[in-house]
């Protein structure tokens, strides 16, 4: 269901740079690969008129934020979950009830933890460069090839995605995907076919594109030296 198909205007969702922000990255898929209708309002990183629009939608200051008629959510786990119940009718996460815990455990890992990979390896679509790693980043790049691996294996009866079909697992996961990209990070065969399927993903390729046309540079997320 879309919202021009309850008598609604569409959704708008507020993002970052394509090419840097991968939590406006998740909001957006959420949304695109469902085939959902919505307006995309995107605002350039760390500048006036980012915080002036910002802070009047959303106490954190922070994309993505959803607006939906007099709706406002911010936070990408939240907008996943909204959008999941409004519209999906729980689509966005799989049937079984085992299922959707371990899927939920996974993606509130993923949206709380790794630190040091996402303060490490910041997302740069643009970009392909060298960097060395903490060993709590390598930690963290080890625990996602083994997290992958598993699911991969698990679920790969009913598909290949992480739950067999298309969940928010795999829009959590997507600008790590990028992430390891970027920066040549070396995985297991499974997890190699899982990015190759990822990045063939209609909608990550439209969010790929589109960052590669933009010129901004926010200096303190381009990590590395190129390669």
């Amino acid at each position: 269901m879309i919202r021009s198909e309850i008598g609604g205007c569409s959704m708008q969702l507020l993002i970052g740079n394509k090419n840097y922000s991968s939590w406006s990255l998740r909001g957006w898929l959420m949304l695109k690969a469902f085939g959902l209708e919505f307006k995309e309002i995107k605002l350039s990183l760390f500048t006036d008129p980012f915080y002036q629009k910002i802070s009047e939608l959303s106490p954190a200051a922070k994309v993505p934020v959803l607006v939906d008629g007099e709706i406002r959510v911010w936070d990408s786990l939240a907008i996943c979950e909204y959008i999941n119940e409004t519209y999906l009718k729980g689509e966005g996460w799989p049937s079984a009830a085992a299922d959707r815990a371990l899927a939920r455990a996974v993606v509130c890992e993923m949206h709380s933890g790794y630190t040091a990979l996402r303060n490490e390896m910041p997302m740069n679509c643009r970009a392909l460069r060298l960097i060395e790693l903490s060993d709590e980043a390598k930690q963290d790049v080890f625990k996602i090839d083994e997290l992958w691996q598993q699911l991969i294996l698990q679920y790969q009866q009913d598909g290949d995605w992480l739950f067999g079909r298309f969940t928010i697992a795999d829009v959590y996961f997507a600008p790590v995907v990028l992430r390891f990209v970027t920066y040549g990070v070396e995985l297991s065969e499974p997890s190699q076919q899982y990015m190759k399927k990822m990045r063939s993903l209609p909608a990550l390729q439209e969010w790929i594109d589109d960052a590669l046309q933009e010129t901004e540079i926010v200096p303190e997320d381009e990590a590395g030296v190129a390669r």
